[in-house]
């Protein structure tokens, strides 16, 4: 009230911005500043909602066990609390256990352990017992639209028997509100309640704490928020509850036993769905209606009502192209394949896609045509990252009368299934202080490339003292390893090693030989492994690879111990003879990605710890027993992905940049490695419109 007078009320100051100077004290000697992990830290911001759970060991295991399955993965933080435990404590639940069953003591404890664990961390603290349903999600409504400037103790207010009229406390099977300046109010009056307030119940004695020694009492409205609440009846049925006080209620108290709560939670989440699709189609509405008032007039309405149009592609090459599949089969294959047989989630996907259609076409067309499939003739689908999955699908349906007439048809239909609510999912803290472990394997035909290597190297990370280090490791073949004494092929990469070493004084690059026909990733690794800590961040590098900060960097933040392991795809420039012919290269820096491609099928490159490789790798042995020759067909890639359970983050990195080089492809290797590094020489050659100019050119020639 007092907001639309335009007078504020009371609590509700008119807070200013106040910029505090820095001032650096020139007397004392500077320290570095401490930044927080997080900036919400530095800022001060809480976490919005805390939730406890009262329970008891009678039933821990049954009302405690549904509260959980309803409600609990709805709120950010739920805790349990109960004075005795069951030897066996429920899956998934965290559990406090104070030691004493007695109500007043669990109450006491409870708040204590709050305020000590949880007080500085969170804005709200919702106390309520295992036989109360909470609507999670108007709970967590309702704390947002509230101040947190205020001392709050919020819930369905109720009179002390024999007490004062005026004061009310808050009944807990209904569950109560506290604010965390209430919470830090009442701490230190803790210990005088327990000693000075007699009461039977836990609820009852809270509330006169607070009465008592902060002078609050239990509101059930507050800052034009009201605490809606339901108390059942013996035997309700839930399902059967059209009362206007049952839908609204945000708490229902007392609910008996695990079933009804099952139908409670039910009951609740198809009223929730209802006013969903309600306000859904209240929104599709008004867009329509404002539509018409645009300059496009009804024709720029997009269908469905309130999604994104589709993607207008510029060109031919932005066409995003449709999936075609059947029942049984898809004729667009994750391995290249021409035809496939339709299973897993692509199985399901097709299934309800079909069943979700027919079902739409009943509810258009009821009660005059009923319609029943009888085939998919043709589907189609594609995905749209602006709006989700297109679906275009050809019916063969039988529709049928009300008088029992029937009667074959094939109808198109078209469906969307747009992408739902965006998640963030959490993931560990990582910093860019990690050192990075460089490994750089040589063979003779790498010779050429070393001296560009090393000299990116020294430039990019030794000038700058980033935190990285390089091992060299030579790989010689049998022949080059028996006369290594009289001639070694690496004598000059040692050489090169000798001068940075002499150059930069504190820098020591270590090499490894070791002597292999057949140089797989793999075994490599395993050598290397061994001689590093368990903790240690890898690159494994490629001598085209060019080292810079950047992608240092990114290498650091995208590899996470325990977690993810990062396959960065690295940008192959295209042979200048064929892109330029004899022109000048393009020198701009805005450019420098334009002739080329990201090079998909190499997996030379890749950040991972130590630690979770080992772990891989002791899977893989256990799987291949003795049968050292199946290494010979894998990559470091394939042993993640088959034995580690870990996130493969693989993704285009234009920080990586190679120069063309036609590489040299082991025909000792896996016939499907082989084949996949004359496909990387093949597509690194030349764009398509740069090979057609080039074979129009050499016609011309020929006919001349």
């Amino acid at each position: 009230p007092e907001a639309a007078e335009g007078r504020p009320g009371p609590g509700h100051e008119d807070f200013r911005p106040r910029i505090v100077p820095y001032y650096r004290d020139p007397n004392k000697p500077y320290k570095k500043v401490l930044r927080t992990r997080y900036i919400q830290t530095e800022l001060g911001f809480h976490e919005r909602l805390f939730v406890a759970v009262l329970t008891s060991k009678a039933t821990l295991n049954t009302l405690a066990v549904a509260v959980n399955k309803t409600v609990a993965h709805h709120f950010p933080r739920l805790l349990y609390f109960t004075g005795l435990r069951s030897a066996k404590v429920p899956h998934g639940m965290v559990l406090v256990a104070h030691g004493d069953e007695r109500p007043i003591w669990l109450m006491y404890e409870t708040m204590n352990y709050i305020h000590q664990h949880f007080g500085s961390d969170y804005d709200w603290f919702y106390i309520m017992q295992d036989d109360t349903y909470a609507q999670a999600e108007q709970v967590k409504a309702l704390v947002t639209h509230l101040s947190i400037n205020q001392d709050v103790y919020l819930g369905r207010a109720e009179e002390f028997i024999g007490g004062d009229e005026q004061a009310r406390y808050c009944h807990g099977g209904f569950g109560y509100l506290l604010s965390r300046s209430l919470l830090l109010k009442l701490h230190p009056h803790l210990d005088s309640c327990r000693n000075e307030i007699l009461s039977v119940r836990p609820d009852e004695w809270l509330g006169r704490c607070i009465i008592d020694f902060l002078g609050i009492t239990c509101v059930s409205q507050l800052q034009g928020q009201n605490y809606r609440t339901y108390e059942l009846a013996k035997n309700t049925e839930p399902e059967k509850e059209e009362e206007e006080d049952f839908q609204a209620a945000l708490a229902v108290h007392p609910v008996s036993d695990m079933t009804l709560m099952y139908r409670l939670h039910k009951q609740f989440s198809r009223i929730q769905l209802d006013r969903v699709y309600q306000e859904i189609q209240d929104l599709q509405m008004q867009i329509r209606n404002l539509t018409a008032l645009t300059p496009a007039g009804e024709a720029g309405v997009t269908w469905p009502v309130g999604i994104n149009a589709p993607f207008l592609p510029k060109s031919r090459f932005e066409v995003i192209s449709w999936d075609y599949f059947t029942e049984q089969h898809l004729f667009s294959c994750p391995d290249g394949s021409p035809k496939c047989e339709l299973s897993g989630a692509s199985k399901a996907d097709v299934s309800e896609i079909i069943e979700s259609a027919v079902e739409q076409l009943n509810r258009l067309y009821q009660p005059l045509l009923r319609f029943s499939k009888r085939q998919l003739l043709n589907g189609y689908r594609r995905f749209d990252p602006t709006r989700g999955m297109e679906y275009t699908l050809d019916l063969l349906l039988e529709a049928a009368t009300q008088k029992g007439h029937s009667h074959v048809l094939a109808k198109r239909v078209s469906l969307v299934r747009p992408l739902s609510k965006v998640e963030i999912i959490p993931m560990p803290y990582v910093t860019e202080a990690t050192r990075v472990q460089l490994v750089l394997p040589l063979t003779v035909q790498d010779l050429d490339f070393v001296a560009n290597f090393l000299d990116m190297f020294a430039m990019n990370t030794l000038d700058t003292h980033d935190n990285a280090l390089l091992t060299l490791l030579f790989i010689y073949h049998p022949y080059d390893a028996q006369r290594v004494g009289q001639m070694d092929v690496f004598a000059g990469v040692k050489a090169m090693v000798g001068e940075l070493e002499k150059r930069y004084a504190d820098v020591k690059i270590p090499w490894i030989s070791v002597k292999t026909e057949v140089p797989s990733q793999v075994k490599l690794m395993d050598i290397v492994s061994k001689k590093h800590p368990v903790d240690t961040l890898f690159f494994l590098a490629s001598v085209w690879t060019e080292i810079n900060m950047e992608f240092l960097n990114r290498c650091r933040m995208n590899t996470i111990s325990n977690w993810q392991v990062f396959f960065p795809v690295h940008f192959q420039e295209f042979n200048p003879a064929l892109v330029y012919r004899g022109e000048q290269t393009a020198s701009s820096n805005t450019d420098f990605l334009r002739d080329g491609h990201f090079d998909r099928h190499s997996f030379a490159e890749a950040c991972f710890y130590n630690s979770d490789y080992m772990t891989a790798r002791t899977k893989l042995a256990a799987d291949i027993l003795d049968r050292d020759e199946v290494l010979e067909s894998m990559e470091v890639f394939d042993v993640f992905l088959h034995y580690s359970g870990l996130h493969l983050f693989r993704a285009v990195e234009p920080g990586l940049v190679q120069k063309y080089t036609l590489r040299s492809c082991n025909p000792r290797l896996s016939e499907e490695l082989y084949h996949r590094c004359v496909l990387s020489n093949l597509e690194g050659l030349a764009s398509r419109s740069h090979l057609a100019m080039a074979l129009f050119e050499q016609e011309q020639a020929n006919s001349t």
